[in-house]
């Protein structure tokens, strides 16, 4: 089941129900009744859209990183209703490296349609004339090339000073030290140990030409926090977060999704079939499922309650050496 079938939030008891205009949707007539938003949720929420409005004030050219996964399904709401009545005023960025799941670009495409977003997709040429491929470069390799060679390219093309991300400080060690503007130097190097201050969530945007800022809303929000908030605002989702019966193989200890030709068996290697779903979505080759029978928003909140891993261990990215994810920051990733 996809988040945009979950029924809103029913009438009980004393509690009082507010009627929201379907007011983010500019395709619906309809009026749905939600439930007034958990006072946690609630200053989540002011937080981030706060930070979206500081950095649209404060710097000349942003852009919001658009990885389609449920933090970027979050990041985006956010940034409609921190802007409306007008559209999100900034261009949303996705680095396609073409390994990207089917079920995403189709959603990433509609997405941009309902919504008339500004859509930038960007490529990396070299990767893309040498064939770079995760099976035939490694997944450390294929990353650096698709990805943060890809991230800057299209950072330096769009002259962008600062970059929305939807990083949590839950999800990973060197995410959890990074501030909410994270300074980058010209070549987008991020160096920890030259982090500003941020007393009183009072930012300091100053930078000088060349340099720039990644800036994360989500910052202290946790994968919980997340879904809930999901749930509360009836936030649309890539299925592939929900359980279904579908195809996979198993290789390097994780469930590969078996559904593109272009995965090829290895020896002894055999397609099964069982319940699986996606804590978090990357690129196919390289993004373990789950054996889950989770298949409504409240099944899948139960399931992470009880969860004692982190959901970036379904990435192999993760995986490749001690500190992979603070050394791919300081390199540029995202």
């Amino acid at each position: 089941m996809s988040a945009q079938t979950q029924p809103t939030a029913p009438q009980s008891g004393n509690q009082i129900m507010h009627l929201h205009q379907s007011e983010f949707d500019p395709h619906s007539k309809e009026t749905v009744t939600r439930a007034p938003l958990d006072p946690h949720l609630k200053a989540l929420e002011n937080e981030a859209i706060h930070i979206f409005r500081e950095v649209a004030g404060e710097f000349e050219n942003p852009v919001m990183l658009y990885s389609i996964g449920k933090d970027s399904s979050v990041l985006l709401h956010l940034a409609r209703k921190a802007f409306y009545p007008g559209r999100v005023p900034f261009p949303l960025l996705h680095i396609d490296t073409g390994w990207k799941f089917r079920e995403m670009i189709a959603f990433r495409d509609e997405m941009a349609r309902r919504f008339d977003l500004d859509l930038v997709v960007h490529t990396n040429p070299r990767g893309k004339a040498e064939n770079v491929t995760p099976f035939t470069h490694g997944s450390a390799l294929y990353t650096d090339i698709m990805k943060t060679e890809a991230l800057r390219q299209a950072l330096d093309a769009g002259k962008y000073d600062a970059a929305f991300g939807g990083a949590r400080r839950d999800e990973e060690a060197s995410r959890a030290k990074e501030r909410i503007y994270s300074f980058r130097t010209p070549d987008h190097k991020w160096d920890p140990r030259n982090q500003r201050p941020e007393l009183w969530n009072v930012y300091n945007g100053m930078i000088k030409r060349g340099e720039s800022v990644r800036a994360f809303p989500l910052s202290n929000w946790t994968e919980v926090d997340i879904w809930r908030y999901i749930q509360a605002e009836n936030i649309p989702l890539v299925p592939l977060y929900f359980a279904e019966n579908r195809p996979f193989i198993e290789r390097d200890g994780m469930m590969i999704l078996a559904e593109d030709e272009r995965l090829e068996l290895l020896p002894g290697e055999k397609i099964q079939h069982g319940s699986i779903r996606f804590r978090t979505l990357g690129c196919f080759p390289l993004t373990g499922a789950l054996r889950s029978e989770a298949r409504t928003l409240d099944e899948v909140i139960a399931e992470l309650e009880i969860a004692t891993v982190s959901e970036r261990q379904g990435r192999a990215i993760d995986r490749d050496q001690s500190g992979s994810m603070e050394k791919k920051k300081r390199e540029g990733y995202f």
